[in-house]
């Protein structure tokens, strides 16, 4: 099997309410960049990349220069076994993770179809039959906030991510966080998000305000060692995400002592091949995972679902069904969520069909 044929996609989504985020931070439209990698055979294998520019330093204007950058050592290869192929393109571009992942993800759909097998049995072998999701709330006013996980409780969720900080507010901040331990009761896992935007003190003084309620803590500050700080005045739980993005930061974060879980996400680390490592990695250190991606929707979201189903259910705290989140639907067979529970696609490779003709003439093709 050889590559023939690289077409690139731009896709606005449009998220079903604006996500409010500490320190200024919204996100309600963005912009998904899909690709379809055709061989010589009756295979085509798809990938997804939906970065948001003040959450990694990528943006989805810069993966259509960097596929173009690494066509000639695409096209004519092949596809089967991704690590090999996303080890001669790191050769010839250093970098641009972000661009990487919907390459790495089309080449493990190209993988599975050839093998006939699902994604699932290819990292690892199937050892759930559905993974727990979590729902994640926006940074508004508590009782909003409070409203929204009850819903979601009575739907069958019952994990939730608080968002925080958006007014740099840490009384309100806990405030938040007491309201939706309140109103999901005892049990289900309660944690709140600041997404770098806080400072260690802020953090702490929430973190002191709630440390009577079962909550954890989610990557308040920008750097490792903030974060373990926080960690140590509080003593909630932590678990890290945007410092957590490679080997090197995972081991730094567990040898801080503040990596309590840790989010895996496909275009932190450059596609499933690295998160894949990341996993097991993780899986000797014993650190809960949260296996997903930044944004996007049903592409991405299967892909990581199938990583999930093969993941230990001891050590996966959660995945996300991002296709939940947004609109428009890019494949309409992509699994969704069930009482707070979700399945991995079926069938070879990713399991799933994207709609070329619903999304319309590729904006790149490169041959």
């Amino acid at each position: 099997m050889k590559i023939t044929r690289l077409s690139l996609w731009h896709v606005p989504l449009t998220a079903h309410e604006t996500y409010y985020m500490a320190d200024g931070k919204t996100c309600d439209q963005t912009t998904t960049v899909i690709l379809r990698i055709d061989t010589d055979s009756a295979h085509s294998g798809w990938g997804e990349v939906c970065p948001i520019p003040h959450y990694l330093p990528a943006y989805a204007g810069g993966t259509a220069p960097a596929l173009t950058e690494l066509a000639p050592v695409l096209l004519g290869a092949n596809p089967v076994g991704p690590e090999a192929l996303i080890e001669q393109l790191n050769k010839h571009l250093q970098g641009h993770d972000y661009a990487k992942s919907l390459i790495d993800t089309a080449l493990w759909d190209l993988t599975g179809k050839a093998a006939n097998l699902p994604l699932y049995a290819l990292l690892g072998g199937r050892t759930t039959q559905d993974m727990p999701l979590y729902h994640s709330i926006t940074c508004i006013a508590p009782d909003e906030m409070a409203r929204m996980a009850r819903d979601a409780f009575d739907q069958g969720m019952r994990q939730f991510q608080v968002k925080l900080g958006a007014d740099a507010d840490w009384q309100t901040d806990a405030e938040r966080l007491a309201k939706v331990r309140e109103a999901v009761g005892n049990g289900p896992l309660v944690y709140g998000d600041w997404n770098c935007g806080s400072d260690a003190l802020s953090a702490t003084r929430t973190g002191r305000a709630v440390a009577h309620l079962d909550v954890m803590l989610e990557q308040p500050c920008a750097t490792t060692a903030e974060c373990a700080h926080v960690r140590q005045a509080t003593g909630l739980p932590m678990k890290l995400d945007e410092t957590a993005h490679d080997i090197a930061s995972l081991l730094d974060g567990h040898a801080s002592g503040c990596m309590d879980a840790a989010a895996l996400k496909l275009s932190k680390f450059g596609g499933l091949s690295a998160m894949r490592a990341a996993r097991d990695l993780c899986l000797i250190l014993g650190t809960q995972m949260c296996i997903e991606d930044t944004w996007g929707s049903d592409i991405t979201t299967a892909a990581v679902l199938h990583l999930a189903a093969a993941t230990p259910p001891r050590v996966l705290m959660n995945t996300c069904d991002l296709n939940h989140y947004v609109g428009p639907r890019l494949a309409p067979d992509t699994p969704t969520r069930h009482h707070g529970r979700i399945a991995p696609p079926e069938g070879p490779g990713l399991g799933i069909t994207p709609d070329a003709d619903g999304i319309g003439a590729p904006d790149i093709v490169l041959d």
